[in-house]
């Protein structure tokens, strides 16, 4: 448990992690990658500012930039204090030693900084300031955050979504599937830990997100992905 000192040393970087979580999560790149191209994505496809819709609409090159992207977004709100550390350990080391700096209490409890960052990153990914509150399922954003936070989950969730994706052809399912091997690895790796509560919030957000995904999946009447379909459009 933390002392009320520690609690108090960490409302600063808990509010930066939040605020700046959610402002780099609604960053649409989604949109904006789409837009360069003359195209508004929330009026195509499935009118989601994903990686997938983009690239069905605009091509591989167009989707893979903004799953980066978001990706992107997704590690940095999490992995903001290791980046802080980096800068500051040189002629400002000094800084990381101060139980009572603002950077060092972030890289002190980076793990729950980086938790809250992530959670709001996804949160502002979906639910975008700059769309209307208009945004994508997380997907992407949140694999970049838990890459960063932990690396071996990630690497579980992906393998289960690429075994997922190259047999069925769904992505929507092989998202899910992934997400929700989450916190089943969690419960066995790090039963007691933080890291099984967070999984699973982050399974949960992802799967409601999918919500229609789900609908579709269940009435047979899905997409699959078609790479030939792809390869066609970018003639």
């Amino acid at each position: 448990m933390l002392s009320t000192a520690e609690l108090n040393g960490l409302i600063a970087p808990l509010t930066v992690a939040a605020l700046g979580g959610y402002l780099l999560g609604a960053l649409p790149f989604g949109y904006l990658v789409a837009r360069s191209r003359g195209v508004n994505i929330f009026e195509v496809g499935s009118r989601s500012p994903g990686a997938t819709n983009v690239r069905r609409v605009l091509g591989a090159g167009a989707g893979n930039t903004v799953f980066i992207l978001d990706a992107l977004k997704g590690a940095f709100a999490a992995g903001w204090p290791v980046v802080a550390a980096l800068l500051f350990a040189g002629p400002h080391a000094e800084v990381l030693d101060s139980p009572s700096g603002f950077i060092g209490r972030a890289v002190q409890f980076r793990g729950l900084v980086g938790y809250v960052g992530l959670a709001f990153a996804l949160v502002g990914h979906s639910y975008s300031c700059f769309t209307r509150f208009r945004g994508g399922k997380g997907v992407a954003t949140a694999a970049g955050g838990i890459f960063v936070l932990m690396p071996y989950l990630a690497g579980i969730a992906a393998a289960v979504w690429l075994l997922v994706f190259y047999s069925s052809r769904f992505v929507s399912l092989a998202s899910i599937l992934a997400a929700m091997s989450l916190p089943v690895a969690a419960a066995f790796l790090e039963p007691s830990s933080p890291t099984l509560w967070v999984t699973g919030i982050v399974a949960a957000f992802v799967v409601i997100r999918h919500r229609s995904n789900i609908g579709r999946l269940l009435a047979g009447t899905e997409n699959r992905f078609d790479r030939r379909k792809v390869k066609e459009d970018e003639k």
